[in-house]
């Protein structure tokens, strides 16, 4: 397919997997964002459109009644003409009250020049979680005992086999992912529909996004699933996990069984981020990440 040159976007479309996916890929980024799958299943939250500039892939998100932003332009770099191209672009072409690019990690910040014209502020809600893939398998050592104790009190009270996700299994996950939003009351909350349009588009189109996919199964039903991809060549990243609410200890058995089945050969596993909320931090926390992938907001200083 030919692609779109700026100043001329066009809204992302599964379509533009072969030239995205590459893309991305090639920059062997360390942020979750940045794969093709995650910009395709959120792409209606975000109306995430695409444009090729020299060797620079642009992002930007652009919807009705929402300030648009930009993502970090992927390519080689340095990459400050890209940034203040994309940052221009939003202000003059969209009209952007606020021009911005979020969750640019450090290296791009590293590539932008530091005399003051640029604005950068960390994100800590968007910092990813990184671990290595030997702890979240074997959870050794004390400080995985919780972790240990919820696995095992499951392991008394249910009989479980862990199956790669398969299609037979798509309509059961859907039904456990609507099960869920209904115990979650997702119609309240509007980030928790965001997230079960994403969910329904991850299982929709797992095998045209090339995802690697795991199910807990107890007496045949599906109780729990994930789904997740390699990030880089180092580092697999779990876009979904779902279970059901009324099995204590289902999500760390999902979580250890899909690292140990999937990705025991990949040193580390990005768990994405906690967007600021309290209970799911605590949750990621209790893993002990090994470290952050930091994210930043780029302005121009003078906007």
């Amino acid at each position: 397919m030919t692609s779109p040159i700026f100043p001329q976007f066009k809204p992302l479309e599964l379509e533009d997997s072969p030239v995205l996916h590459e893309r991305t890929w090639n920059d062997q980024p360390e942020t979750s964002e940045l794969t093709f799958t995650n910009l395709f299943i959120w792409r209606q939250r975000y109306g995430f459109q695409w444009s090729v500039y020299k060797d620079w892939l642009l992002i930007a998100s652009v919807l009705p009644g929402r300030d648009p932003m930009g993502l970090p332009p992927l390519g080689p770099a340095p990459r400050d003409e890209a940034v203040r191209l994309l940052l221009g672009w939003l202000k003059d072409e969209q009209g952007a009250a606020d021009p911005r690019i979020e969750r640019a990690d450090i290296k791009l910040i590293s590539e932008i020049p530091q005399d003051g014209s640029f604005i950068v502020e960390p994100v800590r809600g968007q910092f990813d979680y990184i671990y290595p893939s030997g702890d979240l398998i074997n959870l050794s050592g004390s400080r995985y005992h919780g972790k240990r104790n919820h696995i095992s009190r499951f392991t008394q009270n249910h009989v479980y086999s862990y199956a790669r996700l398969e299609a037979s299994h798509i309509v059961p996950c859907l039904n456990l992912a609507e099960a869920w939003c209904a115990f979650k009351r997702c119609e309240d909350e509007l980030s928790l529909m965001d997230e079960w349009d994403a969910v329904k588009e991850s299982l929709g189109h797992f095998q045209a996004l090339g995802l690697v996919g795991g199910v807990i199964l107890i007496e045949g039903k599906v109780e729990a699933f994930t789904l997740g991809e390699l990030l880089n060549t180092q580092t697999a990243v779990v876009h979904v996990e779902k279970a059901n609410p009324d099995i204590p200890g289902l999500y760390a058995v999902i979580n250890r069984e899909f690292c140990k089945n999937e990705w025991s050969g990949v040193p580390f596993i990005n768990r994405e981020q906690d967007l600021g909320e309290p209970g799911l931090r605590k949750a990621k926390l209790s893993y002990h990440p090994v470290r952050f992938v930091e994210k930043f907001t780029i302005r121009n200083a003078g906007r």
